[in-house]
């Protein structure tokens, strides 16, 4: 046995693959060439993973503009007016809304995973947004003609398939990125709003097999774009209990940048059901400073007082650059802190005995 560890999703784009983005979206780039320079930075991201030893490998979000929103991109019925999302600095992202229906995706992540498969035989890994987080693009007037009720049917519909495509194209596993379940809390401290989550997250993972749960995880932070979040300041005393009653397999958590990680690991134990594995981050993205692999090896070491070593598991906090315009860290600091994280997790392994 010994103690798997994987990376969140997203990496850094290159400074020429986000001047192609800049220069698509102004139309001085047509697609086909946006395309050949986003399919040279998968295949540059896969190489460096199994570089530094990387057990699983993913494409790094180079084909994404966004984490959150992929699945609606081309779609022309959508309102820039959505939720805004506040962080710490001071900046904010802004989520697209729906002004009619039927809702349906516009990309599956599949193709994202079929594009990195044709360049590796490794186990990749493939993010996909949580329904809960497509919730939010329905506006606050009902549209009319399409009720929220009717709407949230088609989000659980369109996700169920999305993460379907993924297992049957032979991922190695499918996280769901559930970014807003602590921010939900520092928006609605009630928990109405992440019980709505919760529910609506539970409605398309009870859609899937125990085995096929086995391959589906979830993964929380309190966000990380350009080097800033949007909940850390919220207690994850309030998030967990509810988060691990999600019917997945695997569970990604945020940990290195916490202010008490022994707090949080007694409550993952106190709540973490017998039959999942808690992926515990062990390397920060916003922390500009490279972890080294003996602090990643004692950041396991301590996980492991807590949770047994047969279901625990390491990665990174949270994605790099969940948007593509991020550039706040660079990608050579990206896969120095994955690497310390490969080899820190196989310095706690052997410290263990596995």
């Amino acid at each position: 046995m010994t103690i798997a560890t994987e990376p969140i999703g997203s990496l850094p784009r290159s400074a020429t693959l986000r001047d192609a983005l800049t220069a698509h979206a102004q139309g001085s780039l047509d697609d086909a060439d946006l395309a050949k320079e986003q399919e040279q930075a998968v295949a540059d991201t896969l190489a460096r993973l199994e570089g530094v030893g990387s057990p699983v490998l993913v494409d790094g979000e180079q084909s994404k503009p966004s984490f959150a929103t992929y699945p609606v991109t081309g779609l022309d019925t959508l309102s820039p007016d959505g939720a805004v999302i506040p962080f710490a600095d001071g900046h904010t992202r802004q989520l697209p809304s729906i002004t009619q229906g039927p809702f349906r995706y516009q990309v599956r992540a599949e193709t994202f995973l079929r594009a990195a498969r044709r360049l590796t035989d490794r186990p990749l890994k493939q993010a996909v947004i949580a329904p809960s987080a497509l919730s939010l693009l329905y506006p606050a007037t009902p549209i009319e003609g399409y009720p929220r009720e009717e709407f949230l049917r088609d989000v659980a519909d369109e996700a169920e398939a999305d993460i379907r495509g993924c297992l049957d194209a032979g991922a190695h596993v499918v996280q769901l990125d559930f970014t807003e379940g602590r921010l939900s809390l520092k928006l609605d401290p009630s928990g109405g709003v992440l019980d709505d989550f919760i529910a609506l997250n539970n409605e398309v993972l009870g859609r899937f097999s125990p085995e096929e749960r086995a391959r589906i995880g979830v993964h929380t932070c309190p966000g990380g774009d350009q080097d800033s979040t949007h909940s850390l300041d919220i207690d994850y005393a309030g998030l967990l209990p509810k988060l691990f009653q999600l019917k997945a397999g695997n569970f990604y958590l945020e940990l290195a940048g916490e202010a008490d990680p022994e707090r949080v690991l007694s409550i993952v134990r106190d709540h973490l059901p017998a039959t999942a594995r808690v992926f515990v981050g062990v390397t920060d993205p916003i922390d500009p400073a490279v972890e080294s692999p003996e602090q990643v090896r004692d950041r396991v070491l301590l996980a492991a007082r807590y949770i047994p070593v047969e279901q625990l598991g390491t990665c990174d906090d949270c994605g790099f650059a969940p948007f593509a315009d991020d550039s706040s860290t660079s990608r050579d600091v990206a896969f120095a802190k994955i690497d310390a994280r490969v080899r820190g997790t196989a310095l706690a392994a052997e410290a263990l005995g596995l």
